[in-house]
């Protein structure tokens, strides 16, 4: 089989036998690319609100049914308890450990406020209730549709037409091999989970030196659309969408050109794994539409069919629902608890405080403590800011998903590949994207908003 790719300048690079250039292939690539693009990108307006149709069809659901979905977030709960112990991971590690404690305290606290039995502290509007019907419910419903959705951007050849285009631009910018360009792709628009899969495979197969696996787990390895979604609704940005898609994913990959040079990435050894002699990329040097348009069709052609390509993604956004819903309910509580009752994020705030007061931020330091608070849930920054000015609200929401290290999935997924980076060092990257984040987005927001 001819290699798509160049190892020279010289060399033209030739389609693989195996892609097929046909009627079919060409419309799976551009129909189903095409809808999966309209549902996540496209804003429409339904009953006077503008937002995306993923958005108003999770809306249409959760309105419909509001007796059956807290019992079905419920049971998805309950299902992250026990997942651990269904796949014997409970116990494999102290973190399985911790992380399944967390998950059975967030079952015990969802069905304590789904019963409306808990204590006054607990059942606050703004605690309990909040978290379980605002946060906990919309990601239930959202992650495992997004999933189905995924499937059409993900599955017919839209991705590795863009990482032939993007392989150009990797090296240069992020220090990564133009095959990240996928693994970037996948975990902006698909899942961090997929794209740290996806970079553990390629990492042990000696694809990646140790240096561009921690690049591409720490730098590209964020919370889905689906999430952002959350973020956005939340804070109601869903009118000003793709301003935020598309600032949110630009701030992301600005602040990781830039911490690919400074300590701790910078320093770490360009070595492969287990200390293989690895498999340097070859290199596509001419030809980029064809040869990305040959290997569209390849993957369009050999694309499972429709209907195991929607139930796959439906069951693995169905996992990653379980796994996050119990943890977003208990490390969501413990952070909105030291939020309120402790001054831990106060103190800790205080290191951005002075950034976001030179930026002239409206609400300085309440976007400073929600920056802090940051490393514990993803979400936990936006229910601090909900009822702040715009601006302040929309600098939030990028960062929230920018600085991409937390504890509640990230650094947990992170620490579970083979990929050797230490608890200590993904903190101080977390600091590093954390302030680089809020350098950059804020004169976007003033200029934009």
């Amino acid at each position: 089989m001819t290699n798509p790719h160049l190892t020279n300048a010289e060399e033209t690079p030739k389609a693989s036998k195996e892609t097929v250039t046909n009627l079919s292939n060409i419309l799976k690539f551009v129909c189903f690319s095409a809808i999966g693009i309209f549902i996540f990108f496209a804003p429409i307006k339904v009953d006077g609100v503008s937002s995306i149709p993923l958005d108003h069809i999770v809306t249409w659901i959760n309105t419909t049914f509001p007796s059956v979905t807290p019992i079905y977030a419920l049971l998805m709960i309950l299902g992250g308890a026990i997942y651990p112990f269904i796949t014997k991971t409970w116990n494999k590690s102290t973190f399985n450990l911790v992380f399944t404690f967390l998950k059975i305290t967030g079952l015990i606290v969802g069905i304590i406020i789904y019963s409306n039995l808990g204590p006054t502290w607990l059942m606050n509007e703004h605690v309990g209730p909040f978290l379980f019907e605002l946060l906990v419910i919309p990601v239930g419903i959202m992650v495992p549709l997004g999933g189905v959705f995924l499937a059409l951007l993900l599955g017919y050849g839209l991705f590795e037409f863009a990482g032939v285009l993007c392989q150009r631009i990797m090296k240069p910018i992020w220090k990564t091999p133009g095959r990240s360009a996928v693994s970037a792709m996948a975990s902006f628009v698909a899942s961090f989970a997929v794209g740290l899969l996806i970079t553990n495979r390629e990492f042990k197969e000696g694809k990646y030196t140790i240096k561009q696996a921690v690049i591409i787990a720490t730098g590209f390895s964020t919370v889905t659309v689906s999430f952002m979604i959350i973020v956005a609704k939340t804070l109601d940005l869903m009118s000003v969408w793709n301003l935020y898609f598309f600032t949110t994913a630009f701030v992301t990959f600005a602040v990781t050109a830039i911490t690919v040079r400074i300590w701790p990435i910078s320093k770490l050894p360009d070595e492969y794994y287990n200390g293989m002699e690895g498999e340097p990329e070859t290199v596509i040097r001419s030809n980029y539409i064809q040869n990305a348009w040959n290997q569209a069709m390849e993957a369009s052609h050999n694309a499972p069919n429709f209907g195991k390509n929607i139930w796959v993604n439906l069951r693995d956004g169905m996992i990653m629902t379980m796994n996050m819903l119990p943890t977003i309910l208990s490390i969501g509580l413990i952070g909105i608890l030291l939020a309120e009752y402790t001054p831990i994020f106060d103190f800790i705030g205080y290191i951005f405080y002075p950034i976001t007061t030179l930026l002239q931020v409206p609400d300085a330091f309440l976007v400073a403590k929600a920056a802090a608070i940051g490393i514990t849930e993803m979400f936990l920054p936006a229910l601090l800011v909900v009822e702040a000015a715009l601006i302040s609200k929309f600098i939030v929401a990028v960062v929230c998903v920018s600085s991409i290290i937390f504890f509640s999935a990230s650094i947990p997924s992170i620490l579970s590949t083979e990929i050797p980076i230490s608890i200590p060092k993904l903190i101080v990257i977390w600091l590093e994207r954390t302030i680089l984040s809020l350098i950059i987005v804020t004169p976007i927001a003033f200029l934009l908003l």
